[in-house]
């Protein structure tokens, strides 16, 4: 494994944690002590990591040329009934893991931006986009809205009470299919148009 791979996974599990927090907090906000209860509301990652979707998985993709990492922690509990405004509680709540994200983003695009004023050198823009695109790509993957992913639990505050049970019952059974559908085969396309965006706000080529 290359220097910038086990830099690129050891921010991936970074972001996923943060991710998952935000989830968790935006609950607990709203309410909802479950993630709290159950001492998930803390950024060591040993309390959030998945064996396989934290590490196996990022870990075989990182050694494949010119791919991207991808990978999940285990997801915070959160009971919506909870929540002293429901509807928005789970809009809120869904969308805090991927604007955690976009936020973190958009931080690192800040500081490339300004690195040359800040005297800052080129290894640290090359590391500073590798974070960019990884919260990026997280923010994004997780805004589809195929369950279990959030961009599926925001949609849902929006749909019919019967529409969601019925989506629900399929999701429990085809849902992670679906998920490796788009990424085998409707990934790519999505995530070339997001990096020609990346470069243009960050002005970072790729070669």
């Amino acid at each position: 494994m290359t220097a910038i791979a086990l830099f690129s996974l050891i921010i991936l599990i970074l972001s996923i944690v943060v991710h998952e927090v935000a989830h968790g907090y935006s609950a607990y906000l709203f309410g909802d002590p479950t993630a709290k209860n159950q001492g998930r509301l803390t950024f060591n990652p040993i309390k959030h990591i998945d064996p396989f979707g934290s590490i196996i998985l990022p870990f075989f993709m990182s050694l494949i040329p010119g791919g991207i990492i991808l990978g999940w922690a285990k997801p915070v509990p959160i009971n919506p009934y909870n929540f002293t405004r429901r509807k928005l509680g789970e809009f809120v709540t869904a969308f805090a893991g991927p604007l955690s994200n976009m936020i973190i983003a958009a931080v690192f695009i800040v500081m490339i931006r300004f690195a040359g004023q800040l005297g800052m050198s080129a290894a640290f823009v090359q590391l500073s986009f590798a974070i960019v695109l990884i919260n990026s790509v997280l923010a994004l993957f997780n805004l589809i809205p195929i369950p279990p992913l959030d961009g599926y639990r925001i949609l849902s505050v929006f749909l019919p009470g019967d529409t969601v049970e019925k989506f629900e019952r399929f999701a429990q059974r085809f849902g992670m299919l679906l998920v490796l559908f788009f990424v085998f085969f409707l990934w790519n396309p999505i995530f070339l148009m997001l990096l020609s965006l990346l470069e243009v706000l960050t002005g970072v080529r790729i070669s």
